[in-house]
C-alpha cells in the first residue's frame, strides 16, 4: 500500500559532524552504526527542517545551542551549512531547500531557499516554485500571488508563510508533522498532565493521553498496540489510561501465574522495559488519520532496555508501521536486523572518522549477500560487514542543492 507522502530524498551538508551526505528513503529506513558515528544527527538535521517550520528557525537554532553547535565541527570550519528534501505523494512531488549562514555576533541568516511542487494527475501538468535568497523572493511562480507580495524574512523560513496556499502547503505537510523519539521510561512512568493526545511527545511524557485518544477513536489500534505490547510482556492483557485527581497515568492489567484473577499495576510499578516498549508502539501508531497526523517516524534505539528475545517482534511493529507512514530507525542492534525478510535498500550503514559522519547504503558485495538470503543484516553487523559504500557519499566540490 503506498503511503499518502513519503521523503524520498535527504541531502546535507555540514550540519554538525556531516560534511556531505545524499541519501534515498523508503517506507522504513534502518541507521546502522556503532555509537557516537553521527546517526542521531542524521535524525536531528530533519527534525531541525520540523521545528523550524513549527515553530521558527531562530527557535530550532536555540534549542541546539546556537549556530555553532549547529554547523559542522572541523579546522576550517564551515561558514553555512544546508539540507535538501525531496517529497512525492500521489500526483504531487517536491522538494525544499535551504542555506543558513552565521552572522557576526554569533547570529544568523537565511542565505537561500527554495521550494518546488509539481502537480500531475488528471488536468494540464503544473508547476509551483519560489526562490528567495537572504530574504528577499527573487522568483515566483504561483497562481496565488507574485513575488512582491510576499514579505521579506532573513530568520524565518517563506515556507511558513506560504504553507496556506495549495500550491505550497504540500511541501508543508510533508515536512513539518515528522515526529522524533528518545524515549524516557521515567517521563512515561510520572503522573501526567490531561491534554488532547493527538500527537505524542519526544520523551513519552503524555502515553496515558495518546492512548486513551486511540481507546476512544481507533480501538482496533490500540488493540493492536496491546498485542504487540503482550509478545514483549507476557502475561500483558490490556493498558488504559487512569485518572488520579488532577493527573493521569497507565494502568496495566496483567495475567498473574497462580492467580484465578488478572491483577491490575499502576505505571509506576512497571520495568523500564515494558514502557520502553509502549512508548515505542504509541510513537508508531499514534494518530492513524486525522489532521494531526504524524508523516514520518524517527526512533532512536528502540531496542534499549528491551530483551534480546523483543527484538523480532519489535521488527514486526516497525514494519507494519511503516505501511502507514514513514519510519526511520538509528540502532546498533544484530537482533533487530536478525531477519532474511529485512530488505538491502533498508539500510543506510554509518561510520566516522576524525569526527566526520559518513552515511550511504551498503556496498554492492553486501547488497547482494542480503538479496541472496545468505545472511541476515544482523549476522552482517555482528560480523562489521555493514559499512557505508563510501563511492556514494559525494565529495563537497560536488554536492550541490541549488540550481546554479
Amino acid at each position: 500500500m503506498p503511503l499518502d507522502t513519503e521523503i524520498s530524498r535527504v541531502a546535507i551538508r555540514d550540519y554538525k559532524s556531516i560534511a556531505t551526505c545524499d541519501v534515498d528513503l523508503g517506507p522504513l529506513t534502518f541507521l546502522v552504526g556503532p555509537n557516537g558515528s553521527g546517526k542521531s544527527n542524521f535524525l536531528d538535521a530533519l527534525r531541525f527542517v520540523a521545528d523550524s517550520l513549527n515553530h521558527s528557525v531562530e527557535q530550532a537554532i536555540r534549542d541546539r545551542g546556537g549556530i555553532n553547535d549547529v554547523r559542522r565541527r572541523s579546522e576550517g570550519r564551515p561558514r553555512h551549512f544546508a539540507i535538501k528534501l525531496e517529497f512525492r505523494r500521489p500526483a504531487v512531488a517536491g522538494s525544499f531547500a535551504f542555506e543558513i549562514g552565521d552572522r557576526a555576533g554569533g547570529g544568523f541568516t537565511i542565505k537561500r531557499e527554495t521550494c518546488e511542487i509539481s502537480f500531475g494527475g488528471p488536468g494540464k501538468p503544473r508547476k509551483a516554485v519560489y526562490e528567495a535568497e537572504r530574504g528577499k523572493v527573487v522568483r515566483m511562480e504561483s497562481s496565488f500571488l507574485g513575488a512582491a507580495e510576499v514579505p521579506n524574512s532573513t530568520d524565518r523560513f517563506l515556507l511558513s508563510s506560504l504553507s496556506a496556499l495549495p500550491d505550497f502547503r504540500p511541501a508543508w505537510q510533508a515536512f513539518a508533522p515528522m515526529g522524533f523519539y528518545r524515549l524516557n521510561p521515567d517521563k512515561i512512568r510520572d503522573l501526567q498532565s490531561p491534554e488532547s493526545g493527538d500527537i505524542l511527545t519526544r520523551d513519552g511524557s503524555n502515553a496515558a493521553a495518546v492512548l486513551a485518544n486511540l481507546a476512544k477513536h481507533h480501538e482496533d489500534v490500540k488493540a493492536r498496540v496491546e498485542e504487540f505490547l503482550a509478545m514483549v510482556a507476557p502475561g500483558t492483557l490490556r493498558v488504559m489510561q487512569k485518572t488520579l485527581g488532577p493527573k493521569e497515568t497507565l494502568e496495566f492489567e496483567q495475567a498473574v501465574t497462580g492467580a484465578n484473577r488478572s491483577r491490575r499495576f499502576l505505571a509506576a510499578n512497571m520495568s523500564d522495559g515494558t514502557l520502553g516498549a509502549l512508548g515505542i508502539l504509541l510513537a508508531l501508531f499514534q494518530s492513524p488519520n486525522g489532521g494531526k497526523r504524524v508523516s514520518l517516524i524517527g526512533v532512536e534505539e528502540p531496542e534499549t532496555a528491551l530483551h534480546p528475545a523483543a527484538a523480532a517482534v519489535l521488527l514486526d511493529a516497525l514494519l507494519e508501521a511503516s505501511q502507514r507512514r514513514q519510519v526511520i530507525v538509528t540502532s546498533h542492534s544484530p537482533d533487530l536486523l536478525d531477519s532474511r525478510d529485512l530488505p538491502a535498500d533498508a539500510i543506510l550503514a554509518v561510520s566516522a572518522e576524525d569526527g566526520t559522519t559518513s552515511i550511504a547504503p551498503i556496498g554492492p558485495s553486501e547488497r547482494s549477500v542480503i538479496k541472496r538470503r545468505l545472511k541476515t543484516p544482523g549476522e552482517m553487523l555482528r560480523n562489521n560487514q555493514l559499512t557505508p559504500d563510501l563511492k556514494r557519499v559525494p565529495s563537497p566540490a560536488r554536492m550541490r542543492l541549488f540550481q546554479e
